[in-house]
């Protein structure tokens, strides 16, 4: 039987057999490469996340940067805007003067008059008095301006009128006024005309129950009395503004909206026209 196969079984046998051999080898080569390309694959990861991160880092470090700067130059901002207070204290105070008052009213009516009314609003040096050059007191200036007083408060005997006229900004600064008049009024009376604590109605009587010589207050109070005809221009004299003082905030009366409107107003109802007709004299304190 064994001669039946000859020699063809040995070469059969000997090649299943290498083949097997080699089969095993290939596997085994096989499986060391996966393994040595999976660690590969393992050590490459983790570099790969390091270096995202790294960028993820870098990228979230660069979108952080812009905001800090930026918050800080938005306060910075902020705090480097200057208010009206700082302005004004930053300025040297100036003592008013005629001009003041005419660029005021052609500030204020530029857009709404034609340029004939403009002309109409123009007031003359010689309707205005000498101004307060920073060195007097309410007292001593109202003496320079005023030197015959005494015989120009006699002679005023109309109700609902006053000789002199004190405009100011507050009602707190009108009380303060009226006691620096102490040595100047001598036996006038003088009366507050602003509308804190005080109804319109009480004023009015107040005007008409008696002579009173000087007027102090504020400009909305004052010209809400001559619109009711409490309070008569015709015996006017002297119109004297508490231009230079300043508030707590620095703050001059023009430099107030609302007020410097009520002063446009007040001297727009009929104290230009005493003025130009020589009757009325403006002062600024």
């Amino acid at each position: 039987m064994g001669d039946d196969l000859g020699e063809e079984w040995w070469k059969h046998d000997s090649k299943s057999g290498g083949s097997e051999e080699e089969e095993e080898e290939s596997r085994t080569e096989g499986t060391e490469k996966g393994n040595v390309q999976k660690e590969s694959v393992k050590r490459k990861k983790p570099t790969e996340n390091s270096a995202g991160a790294k960028k993820k880092k870098t990228r979230t470090h660069d979108r952080q940067e812009p905001e800090e700067p930026g918050k800080s130059t938005k306060s910075s901002k902020r705090r480097k805007k200057k208010t009206i207070t700082d302005v004004l204290a930053s300025s040297e105070p100036k003592p008013g003067c005629p001009a003041d008052v005419q660029n005021l009213l052609t500030h204020y009516f530029a857009d709404k008059r034609s340029v004939i009314e403009l002309e109409e609003l123009k007031l003359h040096d010689s309707c205005f008095l000498s101004c307060n050059d920073l060195t007097h007191s309410l007292s001593s200036y109202l003496k320079q301006i005023c030197p015959k007083w005494s015989k120009v408060q006699k002679q005023h005997t109309q109700k609902s009128s006053v000789v002199l006229l004190i405009v100011c900004s507050s009602a707190i600064r009108t009380i303060e006024l009226i006691k620096q008049l102490t040595t100047f009024k001598g036996e006038a009376k003088a009366v507050k005309l602003f509308a804190k604590h005080i109804k319109i109605e009480e004023q009015l009587k107040l005007l008409q129950k008696g002579i009173t010589h000087i007027g102090v207050g504020t400009p909305a109070r004052i010209s809400a009395l001559i619109d009711k005809d409490g309070l008569d221009l015709q015996a006017l004299r002297y119109l004297v503004l508490d231009w230079n003082w300043r508030d707590q905030k620095l703050r001059k009366m023009i430099d107030i909206p609302e007020i410097k409107l009520d002063l446009i107003k007040l001297l727009e109802t009929g104290v230009l026209g005493q003025c130009k007709a020589d009757k009325v004299k403006i002062g600024l304190f």
